[in-house]
């Protein structure tokens, strides 16, 4: 009987089980422009930090205007971006598919995500996806390193208990693939969060180079790239 080595799979959060990546490129390029770099749009963010912690942002933001980080500034961007999950947060098209599928097969789940523990539990509270990830949702706050570092895949793979060469990542940025590889886990890119919409073959390329070795555009798909059999 066929089956597959992979005995868990680690998500990111934003752009791979919710389509929350432009909700929340729009709300950090606006308290960027709040705090005095007028022209930062979310295209800007989405080119230079997808994939970044908000602390790094922050730390980048701080450098670029030659002073401290504006207080508050991790705080007023998840601040704004609750109040647009409230009419526009949505779930990826075909995951609750495949967290079933992988339940049927046994195989866990986990949550490795840069977003903060606040950001994390409001999103899984709000998209539905909370009972899906009980204790198995991580946050780059929760380990020294952040992404591209290998430390939260490695975590994340402790905490279900699985050896980081059983597990599978998806991931829509090049940093999050680049820290599963470091990890030893099978990196999956994924381009079909609709903050990609126009540059899905640009992304594609993006993340091979970081390490993908494989991209997928649609969760469909997913199971076969996370999980392959084997004989």
């Amino acid at each position: 009987m066929s089956k597959s080595a992979i005995r868990a799979v680690i998500f990111d959060m934003d752009g791979c089980l919710v389509d929350s990546e432009p909700l929340s490129l729009e709300a950090v390029a606006a308290e960027i422009r709040a705090s005095g770099l007028s022209r930062m749009t979310a295209d800007h963010v989405r080119e230079k930090y997808l994939g970044i912690s908000i602390s790094t942002i922050c730390q980048d933001i701080g450098e670029t205007l030659g002073q401290a980080c504006p207080e508050g500034f991790a705080e007023r961007v998840e601040d704004r971006l609750f109040e647009a999950y409230k009419t526009g947060l949505r779930l990826i098209d075909g995951v609750l598919g495949l967290l079933e599928a992988l339940d049927r097969a046994g195989i866990a789940v986990a949550i490795a995500t840069g977003s903060s523990v606040r950001r994390l539990e409001k999103t899984l509270e709000m998209s539905g996806l909370a009972p899906h990830f009980d204790g198995r949702g991580l946050s780059s706050d929760q380990v020294k390193h952040g992404k591209p570092a290998p430390d939260l895949f490695l975590f994340a793979a402790e905490r279900l208990g699985v050896p980081p060469s059983r597990c599978a990542v998806l991931e829509d940025s090049p940093h999050g693939i680049k820290g599963a590889a470091a990890a030893g886990m099978r990196p999956i890119g994924f381009v079909g969060g609709s903050h990609l919409k126009g540059c899905e073959a640009a992304q594609t390329s993006v993340l091979r180079s970081a390490g993908a070795v494989e991209v997928i555009d649609h969760l469909s798909t997913a199971y076969r790239a996370l999980a392959p059999f084997r004989t």
